[in-house]
């Protein structure tokens, strides 16, 4: 059975017969041509909006479709060049999504995800009233404002939905704030409005992306816990452009590589569990998971800010000495 995202990827290069060219093309024009970006974008929104539209004429009506497919062919095109996909250890995905967001999202640690662009599955679940089965992740940059967006691309039953945020030093409710800001202006440019009031829509949304945000942090912190089992001494890497006839240019690798996401962490956290389930007068309890951050270096120099996933542990039981309890 192929792969949901290289299905989606086979028939994104059937719909656009010259993308891959295309995207050579402005790839090589970055920094002469065309202005620079920054690494951490494969290639901007606005790229993939003239690709998508195959030389339109802007206000067109094959323009508006192609600014309609361009949140797709960003993401499904920028996966294609690492082709990483993402598996949550089952007990690692639902201490994640009960782990709060609080406090301010840090702009820069959006900036590290491991790849241009990833696939992360998820366990078949409603998502605002559609089966949601995985979803794309990428950061884009805007050429005209240079503000970075985390762009979700999600992968349901109902089709391919898109969502956006507006990431910087602020609260994750802020930054849906400012997408819906942005939104409702656009939708009442084209004579649109919302069917639901603002406060309900913001709350709807805070509460659908925060688990999907949670899974793309722990994949950005410090040190998360990736295992290629086909490739074990392979890390994470991307892409290096080879020199051809044409110019340089990157290739897509082979085939897609399975990640596995917190499977020791999970398997000790059920070990742990039904070992300390049923013994004793004294129940043990799990600390709950919380995110951990801080800054580190000189006050006047340069700062580095470490970010990390801290998972449950059990408290309230003497580990005899022999026994650790490593999460």
């Amino acid at each position: 059975m192929t792969l949901r995202p290289l299905a989606h990827l086979n028939q994104t290069s059937r719909q656009f017969g010259k993308i891959w060219h295309n995207v050579d093309i402005f790839r090589q024009a970055k920094g002469t041509d065309l202005p620079n970006w920054p690494s951490w974008c494969f290639l901007p929104m606005a790229a993939w909006v003239a690709i998508a539209s195959e030389g339109a004429e802007f206000g067109s009506v094959e323009m508006l479709q192609a600014a309609s497919d361009a949140s797709r062919l960003a993401a499904i095109g920028t996966w294609r060049y690492t082709q990483g996909i993402y598996r949550f250890d089952e007990d690692i995905t639902k201490a994640l999504t009960d782990t709060r967001l609080d406090g301010k999202i840090p702009t820069d640690l959006l900036l590290r995800l491991p790849e241009w662009c990833v696939y992360v599955e998820t366990p078949r679940q409603e998502w605002c009233g559609a089966t949601l089965y995985g979803f794309w992740a990428h950061v884009e940059h805007d050429i005209n404002d240079a503000r970075p967006e985390l762009r979700f691309l999600l992968d349901t039953e109902k089709g391919l939905i898109p969502q956006i945020l507006h990431i910087g030093p602020w609260t994750i409710d802020e930054a849906i704030s400012r997408w819906a800001r942005e939104a409702e202006k656009e939708a009442m440019q084209m004579g649109l409005v919302f069917s639901r009031g603002r406060a309900e829509f913001i709350r709807t949304c805070t509460l659908a992306i925060q688990p999907l945000l949670s899974m793309v942090l722990y994949l950005c912190s410090d040190e998360p816990e990736l295992k290629d089992r086909n490739s074990p001494d392979r890390g994470v890497c991307l892409p290096q452009p080879k020199r051809t006839q044409k110019g340089w240019r990157l290739f897509p690798p082979e085939k897609p590589r399975i990640w596995s996401v917190g499977c020791n962490t999970g398997d000790n956290l059920r070990r742990e569990r039904a070992k300390r389930a049923g013994g004793g007068n004294l129940r043990p309890h799990f600390r709950h998971a919380h995110w951990h951050g801080y800054w580190s270096g000189p006050q006047d120099g340069e700062r580095k800010f470490s970010f990390k996933w801290l998972s449950p542990v059990v408290v309230g039981w003497k580990v005899d000495e022999e026994e650790t309890f490593t999460p």
